[in-house]
């Protein structure tokens, strides 16, 4: 499985002949369509939400390759997702479920607007948290920190136990020095491999605490950038 970086939260995953796009709201290096060059059978396309730098007109340049649109339900309510041929759109609400005979995908809740993603796809397992995050800002009002607080406990409960091979999950340079709290908290109470930090544009590259995070992670940082996911580790 071939995993490479576009933008904030915007990966692309080729696994055998399938393609799966996150979030792609700019692809600098077009990385999308380099792999629309090569040999592939589906391209799945994900918005978590409607956020300008998750969702954005640039995925409709892909309309007439992809086998399906999967879009958070918040997305139906914007003008842009009006250009989209509406036979290949699939909106999916918190905690729902669609498949096809390549993938199935699970919807969960978010602590912003919109949904995370929970895909298998050939006994393979990959998260896709979207906006979802502890959103634990320095110098906030202790009234919305903990707001924060139960927001993100609460859908932790739903997702308390989760296996995953892959997670990308926020780790965002803006909170400072609660950057990998939700990561922390996530990797604690769920069964995953391994994590993708993203959400991080214009910050260095996350470095985890290696007493906290026993498993395989990477920080990318210029669109482009690609790893190898095999046999658990990032090559």
């Amino acid at each position: 499985m071939k995993i490479t970086y576009l933008l904030n939260s915007g990966f692309l995953i080729q696994d055998d002949k399938t393609l799966i796009v996150f979030d792609d709201y700019a692809d600098p290096t077009h990385e999308v369509r380099k792999s629309l060059n090569s040999n592939f059978d589906k391209l799945y396309i994900f918005a978590s939400h409607a956020h300008f730098d998750h969702f954005s007109l640039e995925i409709l340049q892909f309309a007439d390759q992809v086998e399906k649109f999967i879009f958070s339900y918040d997305i139906r309510r914007t003008k842009r997702v009006k250009s989209f041929p509406p036979d290949k759109i699939e909106f999916m609400k918190r905690y729902s479920e669609w498949n096809d005979d390549s993938i199935s995908v699970k919807s969960f809740d978010s602590t912003d607007i919109g949904v995370s993603y929970l895909i298998e796809i050939n006994g393979k397992k990959i998260f896709h948290a979207g906006d979802f995050n502890y959103w634990y800002w320095s110098g906030d009002t202790e009234v919305n920190r903990n707001q924060s607080t139960l927001e993100f406990n609460r859908q932790m409960e739903k997702l308390d136990g989760l296996e995953a091979d892959i997670v990308f999950f926020p780790v965002d340079g803006r909170l400072g020095e609660y950057r990998d709290l939700g990561a922390r908290e996530f990797f604690k109470r769920t069964k995953i491999k391994s994590l993708v930090a993203m959400h991080n544009v214009g910050f260095a590259p996350w470095i985890p605490d290696r007493k906290i995070f026993t498993i395989p992670t990477w920080s990318p940082v210029k669109s482009g950038d690609s790893r190898i996911f095999e046999g658990g580790n990032f090559q």
